[in-house]
């Protein structure tokens, strides 16, 4: 059993910098991918970042490339998003996720296991 617990949203301007973190309670925290996910109002969950389980591996959709930054310390068992130059279509609710593989992970839909409850970004202009 995982459990997901997001922190570090806020209200931030146009051009700052936040960074997410997921704290991850399970012990097969360390196996598996892990990734974020966002949804703004009226909108579907859209696909942000992943990285696989040792951190070698990272992908992102490609509004995020060169912007957002994930990462994670499978000795703390928590995965990070750097967001810098934020922009205001980047407000939303960031959620956490976990799958076991990165190929898992892109099938993931509303129903899959390991969720966070989200944590809300907002971006001002």
């Amino acid at each position: 059993q995982v459990q997901l617990v997001e922190s570090g949203g806020g209200l931030v301007q146009a051009g700052e910098s936040l960074r997410l973190s997921c704290a991850a309670s399970g012990r097969i925290f360390k196996t598996y991918a892990m990734g974020w996910f966002r949804q703004a109002p009226g909108k579907e969950r859209d696909f942000v970042a992943s990285i696989n389980w040792s951190g070698g591996g990272t992908y992102y959709a490609n509004s995020m490339k060169g912007r957002f930054t994930i990462s994670r310390d499978n000795a703390k068992n928590t995965v990070y998003l750097q967001m810098n130059s934020l922009k205001p279509e980047d407000t939303a609710v960031y959620y956490c996720a976990a799958a076991p593989s990165i190929a898992a992970m892109t099938a993931m839909t509303l129903d899959s296991d390991y969720w966070g409850r989200g944590t809300q970004v907002t971006v001002s202009s």
